[in-house]
């Protein structure tokens, strides 16, 4: 009977080591500066891909040199990272509506893929948003997943609820999986309508859609996670004022708020909206249960310290699965 217990209790150790092994932890990093000095900030140890933000080609198709990246794969390596270029971006990048025509799409694939050979790199994360997703999108992303097979590297995608309609069937069946952008759900560009920009039931919406309705798998979902906030001013629309604000900046700035999803700023200068340790404990939970992982947008606006949300998220992953929830 002892014997039993044992046994029983290792198995259950080796199914949540097995779970936690499964659970994508992926962190995009956007460096200003030194990208070498700057992942010596993260505790790696809490990552299971490293996305970097942005290598992009020139509007001649052809990529220049990115320093640093062959020791950012080095390091990464080590710790058993994949480490993947992610394209694109938030900004519209207009030469795309050209590289990615017939006509200049398979030199572009070709210069992809040896960028992904010069740098040891384990894939591409494909980024490209608005009106970057056009009617070549999908043989795009068809011409990428051959020679990334060849090489069994990952071809993922970052997708926003507002272009989701553009990315066809074909095109999503390219992808290993997809890192879910649940939030700027509101911003900057739509000041008249203030509020949370990424709320848990935004979240919900985009696992229920990309699940339900265009059936993707659930370990193929990783729930986008913000490690920043919006502000909006309360002045006329003319003069109307928004901040951009990092989890570290709520650290340092507002200890208080840290549980909180919003500060309303005094002498009527608005509210800035973003997500709290709470809100950050309830999503990952959430996408234990109805994903595949989660996805940071990025890694450097961190507090690194005890209050770190890459902290947060690595203990509640853990302590969910080996508890069961």
């Amino acid at each position: 009977m002892k014997l039993l217990k044992i046994l029983m209790t290792l198995c259950l150790l080796l199914v949540a080591e097995f779970s936690q092994a499964q659970f994508k932890v992926v962190g995009y990093i956007w460096s200003r500066k030194n990208i070498v000095q700057d992942l010596k900030k993260i505790d790696l140890d809490k990552i299971t891909h490293l996305n970097i933000a942005f290598i992009n080609p020139t509007p001649e198709g052809d990529f220049k040199d990115v320093p640093g990246v062959d020791t950012v794969v080095q390091i990464a390596h080590q710790k058993n990272i994949k480490v993947l270029m992610s394209c694109g971006g938030g900004s519209s990048h207009a030469y795309y509506a050209k590289l990615l025509t017939e006509k200049y799409r398979k030199d572009l694939v070709k210069n992809f893929i040896k960028v992904v050979d010069r740098y040891n790199l384990d894939g591409i994360d494909v980024d490209l948003e608005g009106d970057d997703i056009d009617a070549n999108y999908e043989p795009f992303v068809v011409g990428l997943r051959k020679p990334l097979t060849k090489r069994k590297k990952l071809l993922t995608s970052a997708v926003a609820w507002w272009t989701r309609a553009r990315i066809t069937d074909v095109a999503l069946a390219q992808f290993d999986f997809i890192n879910i952008m649940a939030y700027d759900k509101t911003g900057p560009w739509k000041p008249e309508v203030p509020g949370q920009h990424s709320p848990t039931s935004y979240a919900e919406e985009h696992l229920a859609y990309w699940h339900n309705e265009r059936g993707l798998k659930k370990e193929n979902l990783n729930v986008g996670l913000p490690f920043y906030g919006y502000g909006f001013g309360e002045l006329p629309s003319k003069d109307r004022a928004f901040r951009q604000i990092s989890w570290n900046d709520v650290v340092t700035k507002y200890p208080d708020r840290m549980d909180h999803d919003e500060i309303v700023l005094p002498n009527s200068a608005g509210t800035i909206y973003y997500n709290g340790k709470k809100t950050i404990k309830e999503k990952t939970e959430l996408a234990t249960r109805q994903g595949g992982g989660v996805m940071i947008w990025q890694l450097l606006y961190d507090s690194f310290d005890s209050n770190s949300l890459l902290n947060l998220i690595n203990n509640t992953y853990k302590n969910t699965t080996v508890s069961g929830k």
